[in-house]
């Protein structure tokens, strides 16, 4: 069977950018920029994106293109063990566990978006009067699963059409609706009353703020930089393993980066000058944000409607822009590892996720284990197995994959890369899983600190390959 690849580069691109795009930028870059520092946090998060993020991609395109196959096969074929294949096995347990809550988040943002719809015809919005009840009462139970199942068959039915006629085409009409509907909706939301206090509260550069809580503020932006671009699930193996060798792969990496900040920065100028304009306090992060604080604004504006139907069909948009990624793991595995076709592996792959989206859309408390507790770790543990994979497996293979398609001055780049990915980054990344664990508050910094030294240069002496330069 012939493997698909991207038609374009562009087509790569904007898939890239759409797994990055999704809820993260939409309902928590903003909450979480506001709440430590605004633009001395944004000025963390940017750095973590440029000395983490980027490399951190390169790494995951680095394997995917080598190899031309999924997460499992890309680590066993490379390296001609199955125990970096059980390794690979991570990205689909963090797929299970993403796509399992997220599918529910995303039937909430349809249902949001078809009921708004519905009130253009001139009856009310059905969550304005009580937007907190109306999320309570919407965001579990039986509605929850139906629109669930509604949002994971809209996902499959992307997957369904392929590499080509599937995910590339879904994205290219996707994220540049996305990019022309925050930029107009941004440029409304200026004309606003009081939006220069909404700007004010978001961009706000509170450096007292950082220095007392750098620590506490770097996690936050770590965690931002992961979700925000897919890093640490094997989506980005995924997409990579599509691609020709005529591309630079720093090039397309710093591009996804910068178009995905954008649209978390975009979503900052549409959303708090819209509430400061209606005199409404910044809610809790996260759903509650989204879908209190935001939608029971939208009643009170003059075309508020309107504006509800435009802001949730974009969040709908990026939400599946996501989705598609997420669900394109496991069915690559299904299909390079089992032969199976791609209709058989998507239906295989969607009856597990409705069952396992089932459970979070029924228990508030299964949902909070998958979208708070489990999902971070997974990322950071991933994405740190990845770049000791790229440093200590791969080594001269790696720099020869990172200077295939780079002009001359991006190639003199790939020793300090591989340098940073194999030693650098994986560190770093231990670090924050440990301080995610709390260990940090139990133990202290330095001992933290050793602690992830020594985990490091033990993984560091078991992994030494022969082609490894390190």
């Amino acid at each position: 069977m012939t493997r698909e690849t991207w038609a374009t580069r562009i087509g790569f691109i904007l898939a890239a950018v759409g797994s990055a795009v999704g809820l993260g930028n939409i309902w928590r870059f903003p909450w979480v920029t506001a709440e430590n520092g605004g633009s001395a946090f944004l000025l963390v998060y940017l750095l973590v994106i440029l000395a983490v993020g980027v490399p951190g991609l390169v790494g995951e395109f680095v394997i995917g293109r080598r190899a031309k196959r999924n997460p499992v096969g890309a680590l066993r074929d490379l390296s001609g063990s199955n125990g970096w294949a059980a390794v690979g096995g991570l990205s689909i347990l963090t797929a299970l566990v993403l796509l399992s809550f997220y599918s529910v988040v995303g039937g909430w943002i349809v249902r949001y978006f078809v009921e708004s719809a519905l009130a253009l015809g001139g009856g009310p919005l059905p969550y304005a009067t009580d937007a907190g009840a109306y999320f309570g009462s919407a965001s579990t139970g039986t509605d929850a699963l139906a629109y669930h199942l509604l949002f994971l068959g809209l996902t499959g039915a992307i997957v369904l059409g392929g590499v080509r006629r599937g995910i590339e085409l879904g994205t290219t009409v996707m994220m540049p609706a996305i990019f022309v509907l925050l930029v107009a909706l941004a440029g409304w939301a200026a004309t606003q009353p009081d939006a220069a206090a909404g700007y004010a509260f978001y961009l706000s550069f509170d450096l007292a703020t950082l220095r007392a809580n750098f620590f506490s503020v770097l996690g936050p932006a770590a965690g931002q930089a992961l979700f925000t671009l897919s890093l640490g699930a094997g989506t980005m193996i995924t997409y990579a393993s599509y691609l020709g060798e005529d591309r630079s792969l720093p090039f397309d990496a710093g591009t996804i980066a910068v178009l995905n900040t954008l649209v978390g920065v975009l979503a900052g100028l549409v959303v708090f000058p819209l509430l400061f304009s209606l005199g409404v306090q910044p809610g809790s992060p996260g759903p509650g944000a989204l879908f209190v604080s935001i939608a029971g604004a939208f009643a009170r504006l003059p075309a508020g409607t309107l504006v509800a139907t435009v802001f949730f069909g974009v969040v709908a948009l990026a939400a599946l822009s996501s989705s598609i990624s997420m669900l394109e793991i496991p069915v690559s595995v299904l299909v390079d590892e089992f032969g199976f076709d791609r209709r058989r592996a998507v239906a295989l792959s969607l009856s597990v996720f409705a069952v396992t989206g089932a459970a979070t859309a029924l228990d508030a408390a299964i949902f909070e284990l998958f979208a708070v507790t489990l999902v971070d770790r997974l990322l950071t543990a991933g994405l740190a197995a990845f770049l000791l994979y790229v440093g200590w497996v791969l080594g001269r293979d790696a720099l020869t994959e990172f200077r295939a398609g780079a002009g001359p001055l991006t190639a003199r780049l790939a020793v300090p890369w591989l340098y940073a990915v194999g030693i650098v980054l994986p560190l770093f990344l231990v670090f924050t899983l440990l301080t995610g664990l709390g260990l940090e508050t139990r133990v202290g910094f330095w001992p933290t600190v050793a602690l992830a030294v020594g985990a490091g240069v033990a993984a560091f002496l078991a992994l030494r390959s022969p082609r490894s330069v390190l």
